[in-house]
């Protein structure tokens, strides 16, 4: 089956084909409606075959539904029909789970996404459960703010692992997973990582959106 895989940022959409194809980029942002990401994805991939779709959505999904707006996006996500608007079968998962189930290797794994925001994602023995960490309180605000794109450029690299490693400790007392994967396309900024954490990638999106379809759930 060939699967169209889509991981929606705040910074660009990614696309993706299971066909060898290369990764490709749209510019995203508080611009980006579903309206005009379905029009540039469809713009972007018109050489490309595809039957089925996989979405990561930036945001709360509850039995297959966008429940909530994008902090990062334009307006418009919830109720619209992108299996009318593609014409294809189309699964959605929020952004961080679908990268955290291309991450999964085995028991309980929590996933961090170090990007435009905070993602998490929680996998025990297969399962995935989707979490929304980042507005949490932390400091002098919420964990999105020291973690996310925001905090990194206004902190510099060293003071912005720091952050990130004190959070890593607090999740592990609270979530005692097995190991953590720190994803997310700041990830590679970190200047130290504690013993059980292993850094994630990006690409781990595109597995994640395979797996959504290939495990039919």
């Amino acid at each position: 089956m060939k699967i169209l895989v889509i991981d929606i940022g705040g910074s660009n959409v990614k696309v993706r084909v299971n066909n060898g194809e290369e990764r490709r980029k749209i510019p995203s942002g508080t611009f980006m409606t579903p309206q005009k990401m379905v029009e540039e994805v469809l713009k972007t991939t018109t050489d490309w075959e595809y039957e089925v779709i996989s979405l990561g959505y930036p945001g709360v999904i509850k039995d297959g539904k966008i429940t909530a707006e994008p902090k990062n996006l334009g307006h418009g996500w919830m109720g619209f029909d992108f299996e009318s608007a593609f014409g294809k079968p189309f699964k959605i998962m929020n952004d961080a789970a679908m990268q955290a189930l291309g991450s999964y290797d085995k028991g309980v794994m929590l996933f961090l996404g170090l990007g435009t925001g905070l993602g998490s994602a929680l996998v025990s023995h297969g399962h995935v459960v989707p979490m929304e960490l980042a507005h949490l309180t932390y400091k002098k605000g919420v964990f999105e703010d020291y973690l996310g794109k925001k905090g990194f450029q206004h902190l510099g690299a060293a003071k912005w692992t720091k952050h990130v490693n004190t959070v890593v400790k607090r999740f592990t007392i609270a979530f005692i997973p097995d190991e953590i994967v720190l994803g997310g396309g700041n990830s590679k900024h970190l200047t130290k990582t504690l013993p059980n954490c292993r850094l994630g990638n990006n690409q781990m999106a595109f597995e994640g959106g395979l797996r959504m379809w290939n495990n039919e759930g």
